[in-house]
């Protein structure tokens, strides 16, 4: 433990609530004359008062006489308490005289701390209160002196502590074996050195849990041997010794292992005993320490189907995610024997928590082989069909179906066999609102599996009419298109697809409008209220009130149709694009089709075709944006489909290179997965062939004898968060901030410390005047999602000295905040008062932001969803484009969802980047950059930026600004 630098450090271990001193503190003669008083609630007061002034730094030293006088005997429960916290907040040694001091400082005599004489009292009455017959006033008591740490003052009561260790109830018995531990650690050949064995012999007569337990942490931190051979004796018994002492044991067991892997084979027992506790804290504890010792199979094994009782029996979502966590530590050295757990982690996936479900899935489609996988994708099947069912899994929504999708299709890639058994399931949910990861699902599979095409392309037709989202159909039409070879389903296509379309027209009529908006208009008023006059059965009248409903008008038009009289021009085009496909098919099968029927359905086409481009130019609520490129390519299949010439250039192309697309895409899909699998296993630890080789057997006695091994570094590093830099020492000044100037007359620097919701300031105050300074005060404020927790506490500085501060502030939010306040302080010599004004610590947003994925689907549906957007205009002197694309992606901490080829040539480039916060918060962007041939090539466009609040938005987008005018000007 470091030196304490002042008297609030070397007395101070509680804090008091600020509302205490509400109104301003009494002073030092008014506290005296209250604890005089006969009432106990004015000496609490008083009391409460002077340990506050204490804490600020304040002497008082004639409040100590008041004090053993008025309320040391006093049988007020709280006031005793706060006796205590005054006894260790208050100076108990006399301040040396100037004398003594410049003597020690010219070389004679060290200086040497005397007692007061007052606190021979305070001994005799703490003395006293450990004699007292009450139990709870002993406990508390021997609670205190576990923060007692003068030896003049143990001294005396160490008699009475061994004594309270044969006391009768165990809350003394039990907070008397930690002060034994406590002077025992502090001056055990001094005071006690006889503790360890005293505490052996009281914890084999003990009987109470508690006591017990604290009995062997003494031990367990003094005496290694004797805890060791008390855990030899008694190991049938651990067990029955509670959860607290099974914790020691296994902390016991980590340290005694670590330091000699020869110890293994003792612990062994007692840690496959406690594998099976009831506590889940216990065996959670027993399986880690398992795992750390042993990369046994049969340990592996024990200890993983702990984790998996764990992960089923737990309720608490904390816990199951902590289990999970250990479950992908064990998956990348243990992947065979994790695999014969498979479906007891599966059964987590009945948990309410999406979250939960989704780790589950993560580590469980790692592990699925040839052998499992029926079972697992059984296992998926069965889930999405309960999502309609039942109501606890239907809670978790289309996020937890869209999970489930994706695991299946990830099993149908990587296991051909069960693409069959899952495909057809799945296409029932084409008309949910997960339809969208269905069809593109079903889409992979009938390129990749060509043998299960005819059966798929069935399943799909008889489900067209039931799909209600227009990209859901826009995907279907184009699997139509592209995969109808066979006559049979090309014809069967076409008439399907022709039938939903109905009369080529697609212009609501006048009548049909008005009587929609009329149906629409008493849907939207609700029930109608009615009143009339009836004559009952005895011949009264009275008055009925009846509430009638407008009639429902049933809508017998395709889903197809109404998605085109709605006005969406890209499906007309999607549509024009299908059956032109089907019609230059059917050309070129002359066996199947009769030239009358090719010529019939492209008459059909045709019309289809040019009743989409009038509904396009006639219908108010059409998509504008895309009807130039819907026109012009509804133009291009009519060309085709009438021009001898056309036909012969566009047929190729629209027959064979869109299929021919979208197979290198999902090999470009698969490279870059098999990429990033090579990536993992390359980033596995692998030692050279010239690394040293340490061998804890033949290092000094000297390092072993120590708690940490030189293989720890690692782990140190990472715990820290400096794994990977190239310096402690230079991460740590770029976390260094200059508060005040070197010419003020207190200098101030903090070091700050980033901890995801926690921001902890450490603050070096320095003296620089040859005063002392009392009632030193750094009063900070913040600005933004930040509050400040725990605020620095006022100190005296002596001249030329310098103290350490701390502060701790809560971050709620991902936004860029502020950190500002000012030193205030009074000389003691002049008793002026003086302010210093210090620099803003400006909190960066990038250390929230972490890079992310997700699916194209997912960015999409957020981008819809959030409303907070900010545009920043482009202007940099990159003049590359991935260039530029690459220094945004690097400045931001994001990843690029769009894949990039650098070898693509152009002058324009969009791409969608995306980020998630330590706060769960998701940050979208959208980079649409062009590059300008007409001005010395300067990129020019904009990024978009999206969240679902608007500090990540405004934070993200000073951010993107700044950093590309920091690299104009670099240029």
């Amino acid at each position: 433990m470091d030196a304490p630098k002042n008297a609030n450090e070397t007395y101070c271990t509680f804090t008091l609530p600020g509302d205490m001193t509400a109104g301003g503190l009494p002073s030092e003669a008014d506290i005296r004359k209250d604890l005089e008083d006969n009432d106990p609630k004015v000496k609490r007061h008083a009391l409460k008062a002077a340990i506050m002034a204490m804490l600020g730094g304040e002497a008082m030293p004639s409040i100590l006489m008041q004090v053993i006088r008025f309320c040391i005997n006093s049988q007020d429960k709280p006031l005793k308490k706060l006796c205590m916290l005054y006894w260790e907040v208050v100076p108990k040694y006399q301040e040396p005289t100037s004398e003594e001091i410049h003597a020690a400082a010219s070389g004679g005599p060290a200086l040497q701390r005397k007692l007061l004489p007052e606190m021979i009292l305070v001994c005799n009455a703490l003395m006293n209160d450990l004699n007292h017959p009450n139990e709870y006033v002993r406990g508390s008591m021997l609670r205190f002196l576990c923060k007692v740490k003068d030896e003049e003052i143990l001294s005396p009561l160490i008699p009475s502590i061994k004594a309270c260790l044969e006391h009768k109830h165990p809350y003394v018995r039990k907070n008397a074996a930690l002060a034994v531990f406590h002077a025992h650690k502090l001056y055990g050949e001094n005071l006690i050195p006889d503790g360890p064995e005293l505490i052996n012999e009281f914890l084999l007569r003990e009987k109470d849990i508690s006591a017990r337990r604290n009995a062997f942490l003494m031990l367990f931190n003094q005496d290694e041997n004797l805890a060791i051979q008390f855990l030899a004796n008694n190991m049938d018994d651990v067990g029955k010794y509670g959860d607290g002492f099974a914790l020691l044991v296994l902390e016991l067991t980590r340290r005694v292992c670590r330091r000699d892997p020869n110890q293994k084979s003792r612990f062994v027992r007692v840690l496959l005993e406690m594998l099976s506790s009831n506590s889940p804290a216990v065996s959670y504890e027993a399986a880690w320490t398992l795992v750390s010792l042993s990369s046994a199979p049969t340990a592996i094994r024990a200890a993983a189907m702990t984790y998996t009782n764990l992960l089923n029996s737990q309720n608490d979502n904390n816990v199951k995610m902590i289990v999970l966590e250990r479950l992908e530590g064990l998956k990348k050295n243990h992947t065979k024997i994790l695999q014969e757990l498979l479906m007891d982690i599966l059964r987590a996936l009945s948990s309410p928590n999406p979250d939960i479900c989704k780790k589950v899935l993560d580590v469980a489609m790692d592990i699925v082989n040839v052998r499992n996988v029926s079972e697992v994708v059984s296992t998926l099947k069965r889930e999405v069909t309960k999502i309609d069912g039942d109501d606890v899994v239907e809670a978790k929504g289309a996020y937890y179906r869209g999970m489930l999708i994706r695991s299946i299709h990830g099993c149908a890639v990587r296991f051909p066999h069960v693409a069959e058994s899952v495909v057809h399931v799945l296409m029932d949910f084409l008309s949910s609102d997960c339809g969208m990861q269905v069809i593109i699902f079903v889409r992979a599979i009938i390129e990749q599996y060509p043998p299960l095409r005819a059966s798929i392309l069935s399943k799909l037709l008889s489900n067209l009419d039931d799909i209600k989202n227009n990209t859901v159909m826009c995907v279907c039409l184009w699997i139509l298109g592209e995969y109808c070879e066979s006559p049979s389903t090309l014809k069967e296509a076409f008439d399907d697809i022709t039938s939903l379309l109905g009369e080529a027209s697609f212009i609501m009529k006048t009548d049909e409008k008005q009587a929609k908006e009329k149906a629409a208009a008493e849907a939207a008023a609700g029930p109608k209220m009615v009143t009339k006059n009836v004559v009952l059965s005895d011949g009264t009248y009275a008055t009925q009130t009846i509430y009638t409903e407008a009639k429902k008008v049933e809508d017998n038009t395709p889903v197809l149709r109404k998605m085109l009289i709605e006005g969406d021009v890209f499906l007309g085009s999607v549509v024009s694009s299908t059956l032109t496909k089907l019609c230059l098919r059917a050309s070129d099968l002359p066996d199947a089709f009769s030239a009358q029927v090719t010529k019939e359905m492209t008459l059909e086409t045709l019309l289809v075709m040019c009743a989409i481009i009038k509904m396009a130019e006639l219908t108010v609520n059409a998509h504008r944006s895309s009807l130039a490129d819907c026109t012009e390519r509804i133009t291009l299949c009519t060309r085709a489909l009438l021009d001898p010439k056309a036909n012969a250039l566009l047929k190729p192309i629209m027959l064979g290179k869109g299929k021919a697309a979208f197979g290198s895409f999902l090999k470009s899909l698969k490279d870059k997965e098999s990429k990033q699998s090579k990536k993992d296993e390359q980033a596995a630890p692998s030692v050279q062939a010239d690394d040293l080789i340490h061998f804890r057997q033949l290092r000094s006695s000297a390092v072993a004898s120590g708690e940490l091994d030189l293989d720890d570094g690692h782990d140190l590093a990472r715990a820290t968060g400096y794994e990977g830099g190239s310096s402690l020492l230079t991460s740590e000044l770029s976390h260094v901030y200059q508060l005040s100037g070197f010419a003020d007359p207190v200098y101030a620097e903090a070091f700050v410390t980033v901890r995801d919701y926690d921001i902890s300031l450490e603050i070096l105050v320095i003296n620089r005047t040859a005063n002392t300074l009392s009632n030193l005060n750094v009063e900070l404020s913040t600005m933004g999602d930040m509050k400040i927790v725990e605020r620095p506490q006022s100190q005296n500085i002596g001249p030329l000295d310098q103290c350490n501060l701390r502060a701790s502030i809560k971050v709620s939010s991902t936004e860029t905040g502020h950190i500002f306040g000012t030193i205030v302080y009074e000389d003691a010599a002049t008793k002026e008062k003086f302010y210093i004004n210090l620099n803003d610590i400006h909190m960066d947003i990038m250390d929230y932001i972490r890079p992310a994925s997700c699916t194209d689907e997912v960015f999409r549906s957020m981008w819809a969803e959030f409303e907070w957007e900010n545009k920043v205009a482009i202007t940099t002197n990159i003049t590359d484009l991935f260039e530029f694309l690459n220094h945004i992606v690097k400045s931001t901490n994001m990843q690029c969802l769009t894949p990039i080829d650098n070898t693509q040539k152009g002058t324009f480039l969009a791409a969608n980047l995306y980020a998630r916060s330590v706060f769960g918060e998701d940050a979208l962007v959208n980079v649409s950059v062009e590059k300008k041939e007409d001005n010395q090539g300067e990129l020019a466009g904009y990024i978009r930026i999206r969240s679902k609040t608007q500090g990540i938005a405004l934070s993200l987008g000073d951010r993107i600004t700044t950093v590309q005018r920091g690299t104009a000007l670099g240029l």
